[in-house]
């Protein structure tokens, strides 16, 4: 009896050390348990690399529509027999229609407020003459922060009614000014960034994109008025609040 016990416990004792020496040497679940520590951390740094670079994008795409669209502003009209130009609400309004199709894919007009500013300068002394707009956003954040025209006929007389005179458009060390008896078309979009993985990995600060573009008038416009021959256009008045 004493011999069999002690047999089966040098048994027992054999198979533990070989089976042990196996375990040692089996890794066949190594790769999985890494695999599931370090998921968390590389998903983490695929969605915020992800959502760093459609942000870096989307201000890029954003600058873009503003410059394309103060550059076509600046140029549309209808051209005159003696060289002048007449600006048009059609015109106009093919303008903010191309922004509307070049952010399309992105949403801009439902996203955002695109407002073209006509600063233009009269006896030595700056005016914003009138201001079309597209976009559904409203508020402080995302109407003109430089200034509202009229939005009646959409263009005030000269002189400015009280608060239409500014010294220039645009930020603290970036103000723009109209040549003497000339115009600029100026541009502000202000977009409301959507993510695309998730609001939890963009910065507050990030979310609300201001981008300003200005393009001096390039022809011999007109500027005594905004023409609208018939059939009329749509006068897109900042008053209005339209993603078309």
């Amino acid at each position: 009896m004493h011999v069999t016990t002690t047999r089966a416990l040098n048994i027992m004792k054999s198979c533990v050390r070989h089976n042990g020496r196996r375990l040692r040497r089996d890794r066949s679940g190594v790769a999985l348990i890494e695999f599931a520590i370090s998921l968390p951390i590389v998903l983490a740094i695929g969605c915020y690399g992800t959502e760093t670079a459609n942000l870096v994008l989307m201000h890029e795409r954003i600058n873009q529509i503003g410059l394309a669209l103060a550059d076509n502003a600046s140029r549309v009209g209808n051209m005159q027999s003696d060289n002048s130009s007449q600006l048009r609400e059609i015109d106009i309004n093919d303008a903010l229609t191309a922004a509307r199709i070049q952010g399309e894919r992105w949403q801009v007009t439902q996203n955002a407020r695109i407002t073209v500013s006509s600063l233009e300068e009269h006896g030595g002394k700056q005016y914003i003459r009138w201001q079309r707009c597209i976009g559904l956003k409203k508020g402080a954040n995302y109407d003109s922060r430089y200034g509202v025209a009229t939005t009646d006929s959409g263009l005030q007389p000269w002189p400015a009614a009280p608060g239409k005179q500014v010294t220039g458009m645009g930020d603290a060390g970036a103000i723009v000014t109209a040549p003497p008896d000339s115009g600029v078309m100026f541009v502000e979009i202000n977009y409301d960034y959507q993510p695309v993985v998730g609001a939890a990995w963009v910065p507050t600060s990030s979310t609300l994109m201001h981008y300003n573009s200005a393009f001096v008038v390039r022809d011999k416009r007109t500027f005594s008025q905004i023409f609208n021959p018939s059939p009329e256009a749509t006068k897109y008045t900042c008053d209005r609040y339209t993603a078309t």
